[in-house]
């Protein structure tokens, strides 16, 4: 398990952020062959093979990941830092969304909102649950409520991943309520 995990943090970092690093080049909607990124792995000292690679994307919790019908091209959902047009339509989101962050970041947040910084969009969950998950990759997790519809009302856009996730540019503090703890 710990080397599946090693793995998808690879295939992650290759089709989100570097594909540079191992001599990759995503198309415009950041699509890129199977046969290439597995010749590209195998070159620069990885040990994959189809099955393995098939393996990732079905058992990645977050299903970040995603084959064309016929296995022929790979590519990341979302979360990008790199230049890509995953092609999302704009869609109504439900009235509140949620935001998993560390309890360490909620300062900047209440001044700042959410921002996406180098990545396309902020990501956003349907559930609570997963944004806990998420915040608790960081340290104390921390969750937010985010009041979608209104931002939506107000003219903000939203989109949603091939694998359930939501993105937004930003989420103004004004939109944001956060636990009563703090």
């Amino acid at each position: 398990m710990k080397d599946l995990v090693k793995s998808s943090k690879l295939i992650a970092l290759v089709l989100r952020h570097r594909p540079d690093k191992i001599g990759l080049e995503l198309d415009k909607n950041g699509w890129v062959a199977t046969t290439e990124l597995l010749q590209q792995l195998k070159e620069h000292g990885h040990r994959f093979d189809l099955e393995l690679l098939k393996e990732v994307v079905e058992t990645n919790d977050k299903k970040r990941f995603v084959f064309s019908e016929d296995f022929a091209k790979i590519r990341a959902n979302q979360g990008h830092s790199v230049e890509v047009d995953l092609n999302l339509e704009p869609k109504t989101p439900p009235s509140f969304l949620f935001h998993g962050t560390a309890e360490k970041n909620l300062g900047s947040i209440k001044e700042s909102g959410l921002v996406k910084g180098s990545r396309h969009h902020v990501h956003l969950s349907a559930e609570e649950e997963t944004a806990k998950k998420v915040g608790s990759r960081h340290g104390k997790p921390v969750v937010l409520t985010v009041h979608a519809g209104e931002m939506r009302m107000d003219g903000h856009q939203f989109f949603q991943s091939e694998n359930g996730v939501w993105l937004t540019d930003a989420v103004p503090a004004k939109y944001l309520a956060f636990p009563k703890f703090q």
